[in-house]
């Protein structure tokens, strides 16, 4: 399974890298803004996207909408990972068109068990 990461914050992203790379079944890509991730994410094809809500230039929201908006990758399931986490953030984030939301500061031990979770909802919701 392809993860594509997207967070400004280095430190994180190689948290989340180190983390979600334990999983051998995962296979880890990241990107360092929501231009960076739209410019990688149709040669990916990545099964899933886990996108920082807040980023400078282009946020986690507008990265997803630009998304939803492109025929070739507008399925591809994404999961913000935010410090946002009151229940109208979460629904409102859920609105936007994201089938999940992960609590910042994450776990890195359950990171990989919280990815497969989302990807095991999308894929039964089918």
């Amino acid at each position: 399974m392809r993860v594509l990461y997207v967070d400004d914050e280095d430190d994180i992203r190689e948290v989340a890298a180190l983390s979600l790379g334990l999983d051998p079944e995962l296979e880890v890509h990241v990107s360092s803004s929501g231009v960076e991730a739209l410019e990688k994410v149709e040669a990916l094809m990545p099964d899933i996207i886990l996108l920082d809500v807040m980023m400078p230039g282009m946020d986690g929201p507008e990265t997803l909408a630009r998304l939803r908006a492109n025929e070739a990758v507008r399925n591809i399931p994404v999961v913000f990972i935010t410090a946002r986490t009151q229940a109208y953030e979460i629904e409102r984030f859920l609105s936007l068109g994201a089938v999940g939301v992960i609590a910042k500061p994450f776990d890195p031990l359950a990171l990989a068990d919280q990815v497969r979770e989302h990807l095991e909802s999308v894929t039964t919701a089918v």
